[in-house]
């Protein structure tokens, strides 16, 4: 039988973020989907969850599909997406670290005679999991939970058509990145819970080339990984499970079949499976004997 775990996964989309959280993990061992993605399963310390790490690339397009994938095959009870992002907010600096309460897909709308008419999507956090933050976050000053703004662009001119158009409809996202959108849309598909954790590797200006070669991105990362590590210590298991160590099939169902008792021998005679039900009742049946 397979060994179960609660499993949190953490996705990434650059090398430096997932190198940032596989360095906090112990007794790491590779997972492989039968349609080639990766995923690095680990302990992290001092908690309860096994924790499924996957670098997925950049883009909202590519995180949605990945994300996905790593819901059906891994089952995690949460996802955390962790990275850098670029500050858009005078009083977020360098190195801060941003928990995204609410994820905007920023690029949806309708071009008019008019002018570009906005047609906002956006993404509230799991509750469970910002609440958790909260709890681990309240004293670090340099920790802020706030709206992001997520699109397929790289934003590095304060006085573009693109910032306008984020200050103008977007006027509370603090920080704007590549993937949050496609993680946290994917997961709220899925009826699961997600956060995206990001730490703050430029201001999103004309400085971001500067920034980045003082080396803002990996402190930056690894602010974000200590960030994550901070919610999942507070964080508890809630339900369901993440399958560790079971097979890499997907769809797999481990418990289909007769149940099994502790010596391996399955129940005899006729049963009737209630694993995963609810009831608010008592459940009532009869037995009706047939010619067999």
């Amino acid at each position: 039988m397979p060994e179960l775990q609660p499993t949190v996964a953490v996705l990434t989309a650059l090398p430096l973020e997932y190198k940032a959280v596989q360095a906090r993990l112990r007794d790491v061992r590779k997972r492989e989907h039968p349609r080639g993605t990766r995923a690095a399963v680990g302990q992290l310390p001092g908690t309860p969850w096994a924790v499924a790490l996957v670098e997925m690339g950049e883009g909202n397009l590519t995180a949605a599909a990945l994300t996905e994938r790593v819901m059906t095959w891994l089952e995690p009870q949460a996802v955390l997406f962790v990275g850098v992002a670029g500050s858009l907010k005078s009083d977020i600096g360098l190195g801060d670290v941003v928990v995204a309460t609410k994820v905007y897909g920023i690029h949806g709308g309708k071009e008019t005679p008019e002018g570009f008419l906005v047609r906002p999507e956006a993404w509230l956090a799991s509750h469970r999991l910002t609440s958790a933050a909260r709890e681990a976050l309240r004293d670090d000053p340099h920790a802020h939970l706030k709206p992001i703004a997520a699109g397929d662009v790289v934003l590095a001119a304060p006085r573009s058509a693109l910032a306008e158009h984020l200050r103008k409809h977007y006027n509370d996202a603090a920080a704007i990145e590549m993937e949050g959108s496609g993680v946290v849309s994917a997961v709220h598909l899925a009826g699961g819970d997600a956060l995206v954790i990001r730490g703050i590797s430029d201001r999103a200006d004309t400085g971001k080339s500067r920034a980045d070669g003082e080396g803002w991105q990996p402190r930056a990362a690894e602010n974000a990984a200590a960030a994550a590590v901070a919610v999942l210590r507070e964080l508890r298991p809630f339900g369901g499970r993440g399958r560790v160590g079971g097979s890499d099939r997907e769809g797999e169902d481990s418990e289909e079949g007769p149940h099994r008792g502790a010596t391996g021998a399955s129940y005899g005679g006729d049963h009737l499976d209630f694993r995963g039900s609810t009831f608010n009742g008592p459940f009532i049946a009869k037995r009706v004997d047939r010619e067999r």
